[in-house]
């Protein structure tokens, strides 16, 4: 489906939501897997950028604008939350004609809402309702465990507001084209406080 897809292969912009303990650590865009997943896919574009602690604000927002296909990486979701909010990128990951792609934290932030845990300090934390970039309303998660019933129940006041698609283990995948929403693999819905397991659309 992405090779479908994506058809301009000029520039892809990968946004990090890896933490660094060292704030001066060069990071490689070959370093992501995510790269060698579009890799192994044929997918290969003409550049290839990376947005981290270390780029520039206005380097950040000039690469997105300029971007075929945006890219928010798995990893730390509150990192990258922080770098969408410094650089001020949301908007124009919303305003985008890029094709945008996220994994595991990047799905996270792509959503409308989702609810992660807030830290209180000491180690301490509570499950709370997040804002993401809202390119769709609903809310994604990724390595969600269905079985566990009190996660699962967490996510039923956000669910009477709006859909919650999960996705079980790594083969589950959302995609949305235009008003259509495709399912990938083993996706659930949390919808008005009830779980349901989606049936493949692709």
């Amino acid at each position: 489906m992405l090779n479908k897809d994506i058809t301009n292969r000029k520039s892809l912009v990968m946004i990090s939501a890896a933490r660094f303990e060292d704030k001066t650590e060069q990071i490689c865009v070959d370093d992501f897997s995510e790269l060698a997943w579009l890799n192994q896919a044929g997918i290969i574009f003409e550049e290839y950028h990376l947005i981290n602690h270390l780029t520039e604000k206005e380097e950040a927002q000039r690469l997105v604008q300029h971007a075929s296909v945006i890219f928010l990486c798995g990893g730390n979701y509150w990192y990258q939350k922080h770098l969408l909010n410094e650089y001020e990128l949301s908007g124009l990951i919303k305003n985008s004609s890029a094709i945008v792609m996220g994994t595991s934290a990047g799905g996270m932030n792509m959503s409308d809402k989702w609810v992660g845990l807030k830290p209180l300090g000491d180690n301490k934390y509570e499950r709370a309702v997040f804002n993401g970039i809202a390119l769709n309303h609903f809310s994604f998660e990724a390595h969600f465990d269905i079985e566990n019933k009190a996660l699962v129940e967490g996510h039923f006041p956000l669910s009477e507001i709006m859909d919650i698609y999960v996705a079980a283990n790594q083969d589950g995948a959302v995609r949305v084209n235009d008003d259509k929403i495709d399912i990938i693999g083993n996706v659930y819905l949390i919808s008005k406080s009830k779980i349901l397991k989606l049936d493949e659309t692709l």
